[in-house]
């Protein structure tokens, strides 16, 4: 397990031997310690990608394909051994773990693809002895910032197009979970990936994020995490007018019709709410249920939360590991007492729950009765494994309900009518609809938000519009 810092093909550890504690969640054990680097090695890995970016970009499309699929190969043969890894850094079961690595892989396996799809255009002219081209090329340099909760599929959604596109990167992987970073920075030097294309820097996100907007040989830099931190970076770009892909905050609604298929929603319902304990940007996080199928629904979502399995992700049939950290638990037990403080019932859950010899991070599968719009829990991303349902009569007053946020990533509505289905999909204001869908997410699909939850898009050939710069040449014959 590779625990120093991946820069211009080089393993290399901090300049004054700083190191940084990765903790599984679910233990409290420290199971390894990654060097912790500053300002100069992060400039060091610019350098790198700087020197690399004019040799890469001069590969065709193919080549930078065919060692994309190679590392997506790598990635799928080392499965088990990274997801073991995976689950032991952030907590989540082995199965979704296992699922994991193949959706990371998934997303290099089509950037592979989609590069050869990179093309320009030629434009009639306005003159008989004129001809007016417009070609794509690489934006360059690009810093790569992901979260903990998909440590490995949020850095190849923006490292296989980037590479695909014949951008550079630098890669700042979460505090909280670099192994699986690394682990992939291994299987890229593995594919043959050349020194310098990708490089990767742990250690203090301000620290090492200053350094990235500092350079302005960084031209480019993908993020996803909290809107919060979104706007500290819109505003630091703003020197360098660098180029951003934010995908931010979440708060997602999940509307069930009285048309529904009841037992599909349930369904989907616990697949999408408590996936990863809740820790997701697009789970469902407000459930309106309509009048003439909320007891139906009710009784079935409650049947299905009673019958998950709580416990250390590592031990199969998990299903809803630990929490990331104290802090992630206690936001969770915040908002469940603020809604009981405000009149809500809890059917199921609603406490935190205590596997012999595991640390006090789990928290039970919940879901809570009678949300009000004052509530918490109906408008800050609670980020854990609660499910608070409500009432709605009417289809315009559900629009309005799942409207009725500062954030735009996923929305899910269940229906049986074909003219509902198209009107709700283009009112509801998200980036992501799951119509009869659960589980929308796919290499293949455009991913991002709208309004508080950031602009830009990845998956398919949509996320190569985000590492390229368009030029137009006027061609005097």
């Amino acid at each position: 397990m590779q625990t120093h810092n991946l820069i211009d093909g080089a393993w290399v550890g901090a300049s004054d031997g700083a190191t940084l504690r990765v903790t599984n969640p679910a233990r409290d054990e420290v199971i390894a310690e990654v060097a912790s680097v500053g300002a100069a090695e992060t400039r060091s890995a610019i350098d790198a990608a700087w020197r690399a970016r004019e040799s890469w970009a001069a590969k065709t499309a193919g080549e930078r394909g065919g060692l994309l699929s190679a590392l997506a190969g790598l990635m799928r043969r080392d499965t088990d051994r990274l997801a073991a890894l995976m689950t032991a850094e952030q907590g989540k079961p082995l199965a979704e773990a296992r699922g994991e690595i193949a959706y990371a892989a998934s997303f290099l396996s089509w950037a592979a693809e989609e590069g050869k799809r990179l093309t320009g255009d030629i434009i009639p002219a306005s003159a008989p002895d004129k001809r007016i081209l417009v070609l794509r090329q690489p934006v360059g340099v690009t810093g790569i910032i992901t979260p903990w909760n998909f440590p490995a599929a949020m850095i190849t959604r923006k490292l296989g197009p980037a590479l695909a596109a014949g951008c550079t990167v630098v890669i700042k992987p979460a505090e909280l979970t670099p192994l699986s970073a690394l682990a992939i920075g291994e299987l890229a030097c593995e594919a043959g990936i050349p020194d310098g294309v990708v490089n990767i820097v742990t250690g203090d996100a301000a620290t090492i994020g200053d350094a990235l907007f500092d350079d302005d040989r960084v031209r480019k830099l993908s993020f996803t995490g909290s809107t919060r931190v979104g706007q500290l970076l819109m505003s630091k770009a703003s020197e360098h007018l660098l180029r951003l892909s934010l995908e931010l905050g979440g708060h997602a609604p999940f509307l069930v019709f009285d048309d529904a298929d009841v037992g599909k929603a349930v369904a989907a319902a616990v697949a999408c709410k408590f996936r990863n304990a809740g820790q997701t940007c697009i789970c469902a996080n407000r459930f309106y249920v309509q009048d003439g199928v909320y007891d139906e629904f009710v009784a079935g979502f409650t049947e299905a939360v009673s019958k998950l399995t709580v416990g250390d992700g590592a031990h199969e049939g998990v299903d809803i590991g630990p929490l990331i950290n104290d802090a992630a638990v206690e936001k969770v037990e915040s908002h469940v007492e603020d809604a009981r403080s405000h009149g809500a019932t809890v059917p199921v859950g609603g406490d935190r729950v205590h596997p012999k010899g595991l640390a006090n991070r789990f928290y039970a599968p919940t879901l809570v009765e009678g949300m009000t719009p004052d509530m918490k829990l109906a408008s800050e991303e609670t980020f854990g494994p609660v499910a608070p349902v409500a009432r709605f009569t009417a289809e315009r007053e559900a629009i309005e309900l799942a409207n009725a946020s500062e954030y735009g990533l996923a929305a899910y509505y269940f229906t049986r009518d074909a003219s509902r289905l198209m009107r709700v999909a283009e009112a509801l204001e998200y980036g992501i609809v799951g119509a009869n869908d659960g589980g929308p997410s796919t290499a293949q699909a455009p991913f991002g938000g709208v309004k508080h939850s950031g602009f830009g898009r990845e998956g398919g050939k949509y996320a190569m519009d985000e590492y390229t710069e368009i030029k137009y040449v006027s061609w005097q014959l």
